[in-house]
Order: C-alpha cells, then sequence, then structure tokens
C-alpha cells in the first residue's frame, strides 16, 4: 500500500507527539518528520519532500502563514493543512491567502482531522473546519475583495515588524527611535501605520498579536 508522507510542524512536542500517534494508526499514511518553527518547517520540507504538512500558525522565529507562503512558494504541489486554535475571519483569510488546503481547530475532533486529510489528499477544494462558524465563512465570502482590512502579518514592511517587536517588548517611542538609530517623529509614524493596518488600538492588543505570531521569540 502507498502511503502519504506527513510533515507535523507544530512548537509543542505533546501536540506532535499525539499527532504522531493518531497518523501513524492510519494505514495509508506514514509521518517522515517533524518540525518545532516556521523556520524548520520550511528546512524539513525541502529535505523531506512530504505530501503533506500539517501546519501550525502560531510559531516562534517564522510563524505558520509566513512559512506556509514559503513552502507554497518553492512547492505548490505540496498540500498544507492549518491546525489552529483562532477562528477568526482574519486568520481564515490570511492563511487562504498564503495557500493552505485546509483550515482545521485544534479543538475538532480527530476523525474531523482525518476528514480533512482525506479532502485535501484526494484533491478536492478548500476544506474548512466545521467548528468555524458560519458568520466567519459568510463574511470570508462576502468581501472576497478586502484583503487589505485582514490583520495580516504580510501587510507589515520589516521595519514595522521591528517596532512591533520593540513595542511589545515593552520599550517606548524614545527607546524605540535610539534602538533603530531613527527620530521619534520616525517610529510614531510606524505605530500609527501598525494599528491602522492590523485594525490593533493601544501596546496591549498590539502585544498580544506579536505573541500570537511568534514575534517575541524572534
Amino acid at each position: 500500500m502507498q502511503k502519504h508522507s506527513i510533515l507535523i510542524a507544530d512548537d509543542h512536542s505533546i501536540l506532535r507527539e499525539g499527532l504522531c500517534a493518531l497518523l501513524s494508526a492510519v494505514p495509508d499514511l506514514e509521518v517522515i518528520g517533524e518540525a518545532e518553527n516556521g523556520q524548520d518547517a520550511i528546512e524539513k520540507v525541502k529535505q523531506l519532500r512530504p505530501e503533506l504538512v500539517l501546519l501550525d500558525l502560531s510559531m516562534p522565529i517564522i510563524n505558520g502563514t509566513e512559512a506556509m507562503r514559503v513552502i507554497k512558494q518553492r512547492n505548490p504541489d505540496i498540500r498544507i493543512i492549518a491546525l489552529t486554535v483562532h477562528k477568526s475571519e482574519q486568520y481564515v483569510r490570511a492563511t487562504l491567502d498564503a495557500g493552505a488546503d485546509a483550515y482545521v481547530l485544534k479543538d475538532d475532533t480527530s476523525s474531523d482531522l482525518l476528514v480533512a486529510i482525506r479532502n485535501v489528499m484526494e484533491g478536492n477544494k478548500v476544506h474548512l473546519s466545521p467548528g468555524i462558524c458560519d458568520k466567519v465563512i459568510n463574511g470570508f465570502l462576502k468581501r472576497p475583495g478586502t484583503a487589505c482590512s485582514m490583520r495580516s502579518w504580510d501587510q507589515l514592511t520589516r521595519r514595522e515588524r521591528e517596532v512591533l517587536k520593540l513595542i511589545a517588548e515593552g520599550n517606548k517611542n524614545r527607546g524605540i527611535a535610539e534602538c533603530l538609530s531613527v527620530s521619534v517623529k520616525t517610529v510614531e509614524k510606524h505605530r500609527a501605520n501598525l494599528m491602522k493596518k492590523l485594525d490593533l488600538h493601544g501596546v496591549s492588543a498590539l502585544t498580544v498579536y506579536a505573541i500570537d505570531n511568534g514575534l517575541l521569540n524572534h
């Protein structure tokens, strides 16, 4: 029997072990590797060439969405299932735009995950978790041209990401300016752009976003 090769990318070792045990019990599925962060996932895909990647969205060094985009650009035939706790429309949009073939929630059942794997490997259309509410799906379908409004990491420039990281670490504008060798006004402009692009307001909201995207682990 030909087995479908799978790479599991998640920064929680217990979850990886659980997924390995689950998938190894299925006769035509084979876990050929594991990755604990986005950068590791990109490297393991290059080395192992799996048919399918189960990819967590919130990982350190390189977040899952960014890693997914790189993997898909280099290997368009590899299937990717996003495995996440995030249920918001913004995450669904960002993930599908990055090339995900399926969006599965971590609180879904093992049967739901196996159904997603079957659908993806058979080349069916994008599989969305039954745990994503109708409101989120309807909102996504009704506004296909408003990708610019999503809270996507990919909207941010490199400098804006640097500023976001420093803000989340508790630095004030003057400290950020000194760290980056720019003026305070430049930092204020980057901060304003961050809040506008992400539709987030206040240091606490930016900090949560940075943590969710693994930025504080860089």
